[in-house]
């Protein structure tokens, strides 16, 4: 059995038992499976080559679905998750897990401006080559900073004491108890990765047959990214030859050291509260002014606890989070469709300000896979090390294979969303930037479709006519096909294709005027929001800046 390749000093692999917390009876405990630590001798269950009988295994041809088939399938179902309702009585068909932004599971796009384009291959193309950009499935909450598991302390610390109660919608919140764990995969997380890796290999595989090396897939080294990987990986190659059918490079996600799927690393401003932290500060503008009528609605239902604005917010992330963990989520009901509205536009705000388009850190983050795919698309090393790419890896061909077929990436949103905004596909941004008091009649930016759980990118190399060499690029996100708009020179075209010598070009250019060591490491303060809609700190604005 092949292992995962490993590059010392650069790579590495982490791994973090399964478990979920609870807090009860004051405490904080964990649940942790396999039981006790439970070693079963194997003697007693021997594997499938040990017991035989196998029966006949032919193997038929590879499926190419993206080219041959009529229509795609869409992904739009949440099986086993129970689909949440808004507390309006008319709001039935109101999808609340649309409008949970990052936290909402990938379903398809129907368009990101071009109505009549198809991921399908267009007639008369043939398809080359294929990039997978992707997300992590969906996880438990992150570490640290509000949200479920601090508004869960708050409640328990005032459920311990005397004079609380709940009443109403809130009544629940008696013997509510907190079950989520932390950072790792869900599992569903784990079924929307191995569907993703079924549904890849279904479109996608013929393009095995050019590979003449085992492929080379990358993600990084956070335990939700591992296993993430690996589950795509089952999925695509099958749940007992994944391990000898790929490499899985490992990247290690640390601070100081380079990972192009996780660049904020090595970027201090983007982790700096008053440039990098200013996409929290501007939503938290726009929740003070959404969430006040629930406020005033749900605030009478519970004594012995002063509900504020943050905790509101706080149970809007619980829905999110107990539906993806647990399959339901009582929090969810407690919200109208307006406050699921504003929810939602709380997330996009984060992300505009906070890794979008308004952010001056944004495009040197997704400017390192930039580089990175020039490099895969001309098959030319990367010799200027100016951004988050790492030199160790990328200048060897074992872990940075230039010619294959296929190249799949795992990241996290924030760096998906960067990406986008490196790559300057200004359809995204044509309605920013987004003001903080009300959501626009018409805005173009909604993370529920850029990064949700599961979100994927994916760029096809394809020949027009097929007769051609690869001549035409286009990109695919969550089945939305994405105008080239902002990438000069590629021309207006109804199914997304832009030359490839001019996309390349263009992506030269853009890599060239982004400034990633001032951008990340430069003195300044945060620019008026109206002055950036493109990832970048404005170059009028640097003269005389430390």
């Amino acid at each position: 059995m092949l292992t995962p390749f490993i590059l010392l000093s650069a790579l590495a692999v982490h791994y973090v038992s399964a478990s979920s917390a609870s807090i009860v009876a004051g405490a904080l405990t964990t649940f942790q499976y396999p039981p006790n630590a439970t070693v079963v001798p194997s003697s007693y269950f021997p594997d499938e080559n040990q017991v035989g009988y196998g029966g006949p295994t032919p193997t038929g041809d590879e499926a190419a679905a993206i080219e041959t088939a009529p229509a795609l399938s869409k992904v739009d179902d949440i099986y086993p998750l129970v689909a949440p309702a808004a507390a309006d009585a008319n709001a039935k068909e109101f999808d609340v897990l649309s409008y949970l932004g990052n936290y909402s599971p990938m379903k398809s796009v129907h368009s990101f401006g071009l109505p009549g384009a198809s991921p399908l291959v267009p007639d008369g193309c043939g398809l080359n080559q294929v990039h997978l950009l992707h997300r992590h499935g969906a996880r438990y909450p992150t570490t640290g900073g509000i949200g479920p598991a601090a508004f869960a302390t708050k409640i328990y610390s005032a459920a311990s004491g005397s004079g609380f109660s709940a009443k109403g919608d809130l009544e629940f919140l008696n013997t509510w108890t907190y079950k989520l764990g932390a950072e790792i995969l869900t599992p569903f997380g784990r079924e929307q990765m191995f569907t993703l890796g079924v549904g890849f290999r279904v479109q996608y595989g013929d393009l095995l047959k050019g590979f003449h090396d085992l492929p080379v897939f990358r993600t990084t080294s956070e335990d939700r990214m591992v296993d993430s990987a690996l589950n795509f990986a089952a999925g695509f190659f099958g749940v007992r030859t994944y391990e000898t059918d790929y490499h899985q490079l490992i990247m290690v996600e640390s601070g100081g050291i380079n990972n192009t799927l996780a660049p904020f690393e090595v970027c201090p401003n983007s982790n700096k509260a008053e440039i990098g932290g200013q996409g929290t500060a501007m939503a938290e503008k726009w929740i003070a002014v959404y969430l006040e009528p629930a406020a005033k609605r749900l605030a009478p239902m519970i004594t012995g606890v002063n509900l504020t604005i943050t905790d509101l917010f706080e149970m809007q992330l619980t829905c999110a989070y107990e539906t993806v963990a647990l399959g339901y989520s009582k929090f969810c009901s407690l919200f109208t469709e307006e406050e699921w509205t504003g929810f939602e536009y709380a997330i996009d705000l984060q992300f505009w300000y906070g890794n979008g388009p308004g952010q001056p850190t944004s495009a040197a983050l997704g400017v390192g896979y930039v580089q990175e795919l020039v490099s895969r698309l001309t098959q030319t090393r990367i010799t200027d090390y100016n951004s988050s790419v790492n030199g160790t890896i990328v200048d060897s061909n074992i872990t940075f294979p230039l010619n294959q077929p296929i190249f799949v990436d795992a990241s996290h949103d924030t760096v998906i969303a960067s990406i986008l905004t490196a790559f300057n596909f200004t359809s995204l941004a044509a309605n920013g930037p987004l003001p903080t008091d009300h959501i626009p009649v018409n805005r173009s930016y909604y993370v529920s479709q850029i990064a949700p759980f599961a979100t994927r990118l994916v760029g096809q190399v394809l020949s027009c006519p097929a007769s051609e060499k690869a001549s035409h690029i286009r990109f695919i996100l969550n089945d939305g096909v994405l105008p080239m708009t902002g990438i000069k020179g590629c021309k207006e075209d109804k199914s997304g294709l832009c030359e490839l010598p001019t996309f390349i070009r263009s992506m030269q250019e853009r890599i060239g005027e982004v400034d990633f060591a001032f951008d990340c490491n430069a003195n300044y303060t945060f620019p008026t929001p109206d002055n950036i809609i493109d990832g970048r700190y404005p170059p009028s604005l640097r003269n005389g800046t430390a």
